[in-house]
This record gives C-alpha cells, sequence and structure tokens, in this order.
C-alpha cells in the first residue's frame, strides 16, 4: 500500500521530500483510514474502542 500510494506515485528530489510524503501517509494510515482486519475502524479508533471497552469485561 505504502510503495502504491507514495513511492510509485511520486517522483522525490530530496530526501526530505520523501520523509514528509511518508509522515503524512502513516498519520491518515492511522487515523482516517478504515483497516478491514479493525472491522473497517482506523488503528486509532480501534485503539480507543478497546480501551473504552477493556473494562466492560
Amino acid at each position: 500500500t505504502y510503495r502504491e500510494e507514495v513511492l510509485n506515485m511520486h517522483l522525490f528530489s530530496t530526501l526530505e521530500q520523501v520523509r514528509w510524503y511518508t509522515e503524512e501517509w502513516i498519520t491518515i494510515y492511522n487515523t482516517e483510514r478504515p483497516h478491514e482486519s479493525l472491522k473497517r475502524l482506523s488503528p486509532v479508533n480501534y485503539r480507543l474502542r478497546a480501551h473504552s471497552t477493556f473494562g466492560l469485561c
């Protein structure tokens, strides 16, 4: 996914550009993007839900 969406889509001139795009992609991937394996939640939302329901067991 990272290769397809970042590395293969951009022609970078500097290492700083690669770092910037990578940081942006990781942020979106972890905070906004739903994941099939996490019941269509982002990793952050999945973790928050797990922590909030942990005490209910």
